[in-house]
């Protein structure tokens, strides 16, 4: 196939991109200097231009707790135009598919754990990130009526738990907990500092998932389209605590100091857990563990950032 990838510089699309299965495709992806995808004119003109048989739109703006807080705004209208021009730029070319990656921060924030797909839309969402789930829901809906209006247009939303991975964001202002982590207690060991300081009591349960796994969910899911669900999480169906991904993270380091609570900070949801009932009947699992994935992530980052 010919596909049009966006967000090919960041994480996600690095990983579409390295993954074995890309081998047999033509790959589009402009950088962000190339295009900007908050201009409608110019998505318009690149993907008519290219004329791809899948767009697979993996770009945004993205943050942990701290970014997200700081501007709702901006991550609110820049994912929302990201979005909705990529959208409407397929189905104005006649593209038949697209896979839009949403995220598991489009379900309300007092919805049961494990999170089911039925869920979506039915409540507020989380205030830390209420600005970024708002526009990943509104995105993975218009993907919906585009395909319930247009025939012949098939555009689906996959809902991935939270990921880390390779050329993920360190810089602790804009990093999320898995990078953070690994940045936090590289520091320590490199320092000899006795203690890393966590935000909140360390109770709070995340599902991370290695980024190389989600890209082979992509591919998997792009080469049986057909059987794609419109909407489908993307995870592992199990989490750990904050407390156990840095357990987890300083064995793999090999730092042995200790670690203290700021509980004046604030944790985001106690538990964001994903359902795979629907991702099990597909038929794909992750293959990675998190040491697995904490030790090929640490690697990168020694390599690259450290």
């Amino acid at each position: 196939m010919k596909v049009f990838l966006t967000g090919g510089r960041g994480m996600v699309g690095r990983a579409v991109q390295d993954d074995p299965a890309a081998a047999g495709h033509e790959i589009i992806a402009p950088s962000s200097a190339e295009l900007d995808l908050t201009d409608r004119r110019a998505v318009m003109a690149a993907v008519a231009a290219a004329k791809p048989d899948l767009v697979i739109h993996s770009a945004g703006r993205v943050g942990g707790i701290q970014a997200n807080m700081a501007n709702k705004a901006g991550f609110l209208a820049d994912n929302m135009d990201m979005g909705l021009n990529i959208v409407l730029a397929s189905a104005e070319a006649g593209v038949p598919q697209l896979l839009n990656l949403g995220s598991s921060c489009m379900y309300p924030h007092d919805a049961p754990n494990p999170l089911r797909e039925e869920s979506l839309g039915k409540g507020e969402l989380e205030p830390t990130n209420e600005g970024y789930g708002l526009a990943k829901l509104s995105v993975a809906r218009l993907c919906a009526f585009m395909s319930e209006q247009n025939e012949g247009l098939s555009y689906k939303t996959l809902m991935p738990c939270n990921l880390y991975g390779l050329h993920d964001k360190f810089d602790p202002e804009r990093s999320h907990l898995v990078p953070a982590i690994i940045r936090k207690v590289h520091e320590a060991k490199l320092s000899g500092a006795p203690s890393v300081e966590i935000w909140g009591d360390g109770t709070a349960r995340r599902e991370f998932m290695f980024a190389g796994d989600l890209a082979d969910g992509l591919w998997t899911a792009a080469a049986r389209f057909k059987d794609l669900p419109e909407f489908m999480n993307i995870g592992l169906g199990h989490d750990h605590s904050i407390n156990d991904y840095y357990a987890e993270a300083a064995r793999v380091i090999g730092w042995q100091g200790a670690f203290t609570h700021d509980l004046t900070k604030p944790t985001g949801m106690k538990q964001k857990l994903v359902s795979v009932a629907r991702q099990e009947a597909f038929g794909w699992t992750a293959a990675h563990s998190l040491a697995e994935g904490l030790a090929l992530t640490y690697a990168h980052f020694k390599e690259h950032h450290a």
